[in-house]
């Protein structure tokens, strides 16, 4: 590979449930759990638009050693926390049986007035996801990466599917927290742009017309972060253990590095349809890596164990320039044989028949990688 000056630093930001151990339901105690939370974790730990819900990030990582411990870190204390109230931490990407009706909004304003723009949307968001931001200095040079890296989003959602259920029903879906979050505006696959200038053209219209409060509320599954000079993939469901999403925030440093690679290279990317890519999304969030996946760069279907195996040859070189390789991949030979977050989550429920016993088996997994030896 060429030389390069960028880092590739990783941060990662995910979103828990809060549960009640004896009814398994989701539980509105964000605020007293994140009282306790922050006297170890400060801003670390955060509230979410719901009161059953509780966000955390951490620091910047230069390793995929950094995530692993971070998140374990993290998960440990927000856990912990959680005990104090006698309450319990969750990572599945939607609750098997809670009903909206029984959630509320957190009440700050940036939450209130997602509630007043977006009404029953806001209301009925018991969604969870994770987000994997990777350091990148230059602007111009980030919008040309994700045009290259846009065709791969599907396949990073199908080996994140982790949300099955809804409501007290088996939704056919593996990512049915897709199909939620994809009623919103803003939200989906990127444009393609043509330059910084493009994007920031598109921005500020959408902006000065009104048709977003800021830049901040422009929710695709990838961005440019307003905050941090990254880009953000915010695809996935949540992983329901550290070790998958220590695995996808390899996967997704080394396809920022692959593709940053081609646009030194002068390689130009692919203008693959947005229609296109909304329906891979929607195959992917419906199928998982149990069928087949929608090739956007062959416009064929292809099976998903097939796309990922050619996935993670496109990606060797840049997992090995991290020392990657064999911890990532091997993960990703686990992931297909024993199966996504959705497919355990509902082979529990096919054992046993309770969705109190996937709710308890969540928990379990959640936790595991946590405890200090």
């Amino acid at each position: 590979m060429s030389p390069h000056v960028e880092p590739f630093t990783i941060g990662v930001e995910e979103e828990y449930q809060i549960i009640d151990p004896v009814t398994r339901e989701l539980s509105s105690d964000a605020e007293t759990v994140l009282h306790e939370a922050q006297k170890t974790l400060g801003e670390d730990v955060q509230l979410e638009i719901h009161l059953s819900q509780i966000e955390v990030t951490t620091p910047i990582c230069q390793t995929l050693a950094d995530v692993s411990a971070s998140l374990s870190h993290l998960r440990r204390e927000v856990i912990a926390a959680a005990a104090t109230q006698n309450k319990q931490i969750a990572a599945a990407a939607s609750h098997p049986f809670s009903h909206w009706t029984k959630q509320q909004v957190t009440p700050y304003k940036r939450y209130s007035s997602l509630e007043d723009e977006y009404q029953q949307l806001a209301r009925e968001q018991s969604i969870f996801g994770c987000h994997v931001h990777v350091g990148l200095s230059d602007r111009e040079i980030s919008l040309q990466v994700m045009n290259h890296m846009r065709p791969w989003l599907p396949l990073l959602l199908a080996l994140s599917s982790n949300s099955p259920f809804w409501w007290g029903v088996d939704t056919g879906y593996a990512s049915f927290r897709t199909e939620m979050w994809a009623r919103w505006p803003f939200s989906g696959p990127p444009p393609f742009f043509t330059s910084l200038a493009d994007y920031r053209s598109l921005v500020a219209s959408l902006v000065s017309s009104g048709s977003v409060a800021e830049a901040t509320k422009i929710y695709w599954d990838m961005r440019l972060s307003e905050r941090f000079s990254t880009i953000e993939v915010r695809v996935m469901d949540i992983f329901m253990t550290i070790e998958d999403a220590v695995m996808v925030a390899g996967l997704i440093r080394a396809l920022v590095r692959t593709c940053y690679e081609q646009v030194l290279q002068g390689q130009l990317s692919r203008h693959i349809r947005h229609e296109l890519l909304r329906a891979a999304n929607w195959h992917a969030a419906r199928y998982g890596l149990s069928d087949q996946l929608i090739d956007p760069f062959n416009e064929r279907p292809q099976l998903a164990g097939e796309m990922l195996q050619q996935f993670l040859l496109f990606l060797r070189p840049a997992l090995e320039a991290h020392n990657d390789w064999e911890e990532v991949s091997a993960h990703v030979q686990r992931t297909l044989r024993d199966g996504t977050g959705a497919e355990r989550q509902r082979a529990v429920y096919q054992r046993t028949g309770d969705l109190h016993a996937v709710v308890d088996f969540v928990v379990a997994e959640t936790a595991r990688g946590t405890v200090l030896l």
